[in-house]
């Protein structure tokens, strides 16, 4: 049986949940829908039935695993704005969306099955993101070190754009390259000095 949504876990029960949820992506990504309950509880250091408990279904797991990427993701910019400039902190979470990125092509027949079956993972996620990349965009527009006319649904389209383009972990560096030099766009232009 699942847990009650609506109760927090103990602490313990919190890590496992987190454990199986990280090693369920790493997992499903490696082999896809065809990955094994038992090598994700065993490799999670849980045991097949405390898995089964939290998640019932594969399709459980999938979404679960797939909304917990996405909530580790958004939930990470207050931390990253309060440890660093703004312009670092937005450098940083665009390396983070390329992760993300790259778990979910790497579990796409996954997250395609989980359709079929009528749920939709993807629920809130887009809006999620996009006010995640929006806090960042502010605080860098506030700080001076973001261009005041480029707006974040603009940099969702390019980091849309890369992950499209680049998201497999063989092209990692060329999604940096391609970061690189969407946030190098992002910075204000210099004021022209008068010719003398």
């Amino acid at each position: 049986m699942a847990r009650d949504a609506g109760r927090p876990l103990r602490a313990d029960a919190q890590r496992n949940r987190d454990k199986i949820l990280a090693t369920a992506v790493r997992v499903f990504t490696e082999e896809g829908l065809d990955a094994h309950f038992e090598r994700i509880a065993r490799e999670a250091g849980v045991g097949t039935g405390t898995l089964y408990r939290n998640f019932p279904t594969r399709e459980a797991l999938i979404e679960a695993a797939y909304r917990n990427e996405v909530a580790r993701l958004c939930d990470s910019v207050p931390g990253l704005l309060a440890t660093m400039p703004p312009h670092e902190a937005l450098r940083a979470w665009t390396r983070r969306f390329i992760d993300y990125a790259t778990a979910k092509f790497g579990m796409a027949d996954a997250l395609r099955a989980v359709v079929a079956s009528g749920t939709n993972p993807y629920a809130d996620s887009h809006e999620m993101i996009q006010a995640a990349l929006s806090s960042l965009m502010a605080a860098g527009t506030a700080a001076g070190t973001i261009r005041s006319d480029i707006r974040p649904t603009d940099m969702f389209a390019a980091l849309a754009g890369i992950a499209l383009t680049s998201a497999k972990p063989e092209q990692r560096e060329q999604a940096e390259r391609l970061l690189d030099l969407t946030l190098d766009g992002l910075r204000p232009a210099r004021p022209q000095l008068p010719e003398s």
